[in-house]
């Protein structure tokens, strides 16, 4: 219960509002700043860096460049949820893919390469390594990697697969699928 004692405050103001919201808000110019450069894959802190310098009296803090960020990569993804975006994607930049239907609109897994990776593969199949990374992303699924080697002894991933889970008929099929 709040109670109001004469109508005053019983605090001073504030000096300095850093931190506030409302005084770390963004313009206009700084969103589309944020925008352009989160397009060029900079990373959140340079970004901050370069709003800093183009307004040294500016108090934008980095959750606000997050937020930002956040709300820019669901407008272009737009009313899309991020599976559908993902196949979007996958669709118009022409990735090799497959993916199994878990229920009519659920896809249990999927399995992507790039186009230039599969003539990288067929020229340097000596060395093939599969790994899987256990519940460290959003979704906790399984990741299952497929990394090969160049003869100059680079690396490069060959292809990907989000499994539905950690069973060996998920394993054979994105290894059929590669």
């Amino acid at each position: 219960m709040v109670k109001l004692m004469g109508g005053s405050h019983n605090h001073e103001l504030a000096k300095l509002l850093v931190g506030h919201p409302y005084v770390g808000r963004l313009t206009k110019d700084e969103k589309t700043i944020i925008a352009n450069m989160t397009k060029s894959m900079v990373k959140p802190r340079n970004i901050l860096l370069t709003l800093k310098e183009h307004n040294a009296n500016s108090f934008t803090t980095i959750k606000q460049i997050y937020n930002a960020r956040s709300a820019y990569h669901s407008s272009i993804r737009g009313s899309d949820t991020e599976m559908q975006h993902l196949m979007k994607l996958l669709e118009q930049d022409q990735y090799i893919h497959w993916h199994i239907l878990k229920d009519e609109d659920v896809v249990g897994d999927i399995f992507w390469c790039h186009p230039d990776v599969v003539k990288l593969c067929n020229a340097c199949n000596l060395v093939l390594l599969i790994d899987s990374t256990y519940k460290t992303n959003r979704y906790r699924l399984p990741l299952l990697d497929f990394v090969s080697v160049t003869p100059t002894g680079m690396t490069f991933f060959a292809g990907f697969a989000y499994l539905e889970g950690e069973c060996v008929n998920n394993v054979v099929w994105a290894l059929e699928r590669f």
